[in-house]
């Protein structure tokens, strides 16, 4: 009987120890299991941007660095499922020991259950109710060896119940094992993938930067080579600007008193409506403001005007009612028209075509041109306000004039 009661303590308190072993590892399991989806989710999102920023003509400083942050990715989510794996071999460990120890407590219940009943079956022809009649004298003790008999039946199904738990116990963890392995299995598949992905992408790091510092030579170079450009147009700008003022002087001495009086009408109206005036474009964004500025070439540069960035094949228009005094060809090969109001001029520059003639009247918003677009399918151009008293003039900021 003692016998019996310790191996029962024991196989239970095996089973759940064998059990218990595994809720832990189950937890950390899932928890790395919810870092690997917000993981693969982020590289999800990378791809995305990485395909919009490779769909521009141009490498651009964010594309490396989404590739940077998802190759940093890729390398956490390698990281996570050699942890997960880790997780799952200890699992796998935990299980394996289960099995064998479910087989010990099986074996042993089994032994104990066969001893159970060589016993019974021994002792059956002495328990008998006509023995009992037949020996009065050990009626007393027949009927302890009976109730003994009873008890030890009771324990032998115990047994056989006991048997049976431990039967089903041990199929469900061996159905674990297999589950276990077989997410093993999948994890090694997944980081053999994910480490051929790696590779490919830190191969493409390494061919964009190659391609980049290319063409970071030629864009300096082109750079260079435009503010350089930048620097002839306005030369040639003030040059012109200061003709059309000597002409404008010249002339106001041979002009009527009707025409001079014009003129400084046309002024005072210009003046009048600072801050009003309309852009040169329907639509436009301002990418360099007036006033000095840094290039990435290297030394500073004068901006004259405001460079705006604005559809493409954009119609560019007077800001207001003038005359057309002269169409120029700037140093990059496209057009500027300068259009006069009075003591002020507006200068509209890189057109592709002009619409106009010199010596026409424009009034405000009429089309003069359209706007050229570059090998980078930017529509870019500088426009420009000059003016003063006494016709003497000076550039102006353009920001002050237009409508806000």
């Amino acid at each position: 009987m003692k016998l019996g009661k310790y191996v029962v303590m024991l196989a239970v308190a095996c089973l759940v120890i064998c059990v218990g072993i595994l809720p832990s590892n189950a937890q950390d399991r899932k928890q790395l299991e919810k870092e690997k989806q917000k993981i693969e989710n982020e590289i999800k999102k990378l791809n995305k941007d990485l395909s919009a920023t490779r769909k521009g003509k141009t490498l651009s400083n964010s594309q490396l660095k989404t590739l940077n942050k998802k190759i940093s990715q890729r390398e956490k989510l390698i990281k996570n499922i050699n942890s997960q794996l880790g997780v799952l071999e200890g699992q796998i460990v935990a299980t394996t020991d289960s099995i064998a120890l479910l087989k010990g407590q099986i074996d042993t219940l089994k032994a104990e259950y066969a001893r159970i009943v060589q016993v019974l079956y021994k002792e059956r022809s002495t328990l008998s109710r006509i023995n009992l009649v037949l020996d009065p004298l050990g009626f007393n003790s027949s009927y302890l060896r009976t109730k003994y008999y009873k008890e030890y039946s009771r324990y032998r199904r115990h047994q056989a119940q006991l048997i049976q738990t431990h039967q089903a116990e041990l199929e469900n963890v061996s159905y674990q094992l297999v589950v276990q392995k077989s997410k093993q299995q999948n994890l090694l598949s997944q980081e053999q993938q994910n480490k051929k992905k790696l590779d490919s992408e830190k191969a493409l790091k390494q061919k964009t930067l190659n391609d980049y510092k290319k063409k970071e030579q030629r864009l300096t170079s082109e750079l260079k080579k435009k503010e350089k450009q930048a620097k002839q147009l306005q030369a040639q700008i003030q040059k012109i600007i200061n003709e059309e003022l000597a002409k404008s002087r010249k002339a106001g001495k041979t002009n009527t008193p009707k025409e001079n009086a014009e003129e400084q009408e046309l002024s005072k109206d210009f003046l009048a409506n600072k801050g009003r005036l309309p852009w040169p474009t329907a639509k436009s964004t301002v990418i360099r403001e007036y006033g000095r500025y840094k290039h990435t070439s290297g030394g500073e540069n004068m901006n004259y005007g405001i460079e705006l960035l604005t559809d493409k094949g954009a119609v560019v228009r007077s800001v207001f009612d003038g005359k057309v005094t002269r169409i120029a060809t700037g140093p990059n090969g496209y057009k500027m028209v300068f259009v006069k109001h009075g003591n002020y001029f507006t200068v509209y520059t890189n057109l592709e075509n002009v619409a106009v003639k010199e010596g026409a009247e424009v009034t405000t918003k009429q089309k003069l041109g359209t706007v050229h677009t570059n090998a980078e399918n930017r529509a870019e151009f500088n426009f420009q306000i000059w003016g003063g008293k006494d016709a003497q003039v000076e550039s102006q900021n353009p920001r002050s004039w237009l409508a806000k």
